[in-house]
């Protein structure tokens, strides 16, 4: 089985575009309409769920997150805004909010190999 394919905005926090850059010389990838952004207004905390503090806890931790990944934040942001409240979550939960993270390329074996830049020159490349 063929490995998965990284995104590319992904792969330009890694450096991987410069690594391999003929790897990714032809890749034409739907363009976000920019960052990920502020959450919903229907994602709030609550007692029972903290789902809006999850979302930033995202745009924060997994910087390569557009707009266009706005709806798969969200799920995951809901059930891990549940863990976040102290709240009882399912198996079938867990491994959704597993599966939602490694589509995000969040999990801990994609978090090794991602190195986010320091500078804030190399940031604004990394929006672009």
């Amino acid at each position: 089985m063929a490995r998965p394919r990284n995104p590319l905005g992904k792969a330009k926090t890694e450096g991987r575009d410069k690594i391999n850059a003929g790897r990714f010389k032809g890749r034409k990838e739907p363009k976000g309409n920019g960052p990920l952004g502020a959450p919903p207004k229907w994602l709030t905390d609550t007692d029972t769920n903290k789902s809006r503090s999850a979302w930033l806890l995202f745009q924060k931790e997994i910087p390569w997150l557009t707009e266009s990944h706005r709806m798969l934040v969200g799920i995951t942001a809901n059930i891990q805004g549940r863990i976040m409240a102290n709240q009882d979550v399912g198996v079938q939960a867990m491994n959704l909010l597993r599966q939602c993270l490694g589509q995000m390329g969040a999990t801990p074996a994609d978090a090794t190999k991602v190195a986010v830049p320091d500078g804030d020159e190399e940031k604004d490349d990394i929006l672009d």
